[in-house]
């Protein structure tokens, strides 16, 4: 079970890097996208990856319970690229019920060292910025900090992007 987990900044090509991974498999490629378009401007950059994505990805859309998706669409052989893992956790994080993002982390943690399908998440590294300045923003970033280190721990490969520009760390 190969996970590779792929980080980088805001529009660093961390996203195009993977689908370019993804896309030298012959076998099944499924596109698990965590977003959700809460304004206009969300919603142009949705279409946006959509429009440029190939058409052998089948895509699956998945806000919320992403262990229990990986889960379904494993099978050996298969890839699957998960775009993006801080917009999951934003999502898990502004959920009304208080246990979802622990249990969701968990979940997704548990999940990865029983996978058989190649596996690639997608992640915003956050952590080079200053401390924000309220306590959700606080938060958000301790929490995405703590999650790669825990995946990188279990992963295969960890990658960091730059300037469009893949840095191998694992």
């Amino acid at each position: 079970m190969p996970v590779h987990l792929i980080l980088g900044g805001a529009r660093s090509g961390k996203s195009g890097y993977a689908e370019e991974l993804a896309l030298t498999s012959p076998d099944p490629l499924h596109y698990v996208a965590t977003a959700t378009a809460g304004d206009g401007e969300m919603s142009e950059r949705i279409d946006r990856h959509r429009r440029h994505r190939s058409e052998r990805f089948t895509t699956h859309e998945c806000p919320l319970a992403l262990a229990t998706e990986l889960n379904r669409l494993d099978q050996p052989g298969a890839t699957v690229l998960v775009d993006c893992l801080t917009l999951w956790l934003t999502n898990a994080l502004l959920a009304p019920d208080d246990t979802t993002w622990p249990r969701e982390r968990e979940a997704l943690l548990d999940s990865l060292d029983s996978l058989q399908a190649n596996c690639l998440l997608i992640s915003n590294e956050v952590g080079h910025g200053v401390v924000p300045m309220d306590a959700l923003s606080r938060r958000f970033v301790d929490e995405a900090g703590l999650l790669h280190q825990a995946i990188a721990r279990q992963a295969d490969r960890v990658t960091l992007v730059v300037a469009g520009l893949p840095q191998a760390l694992k």
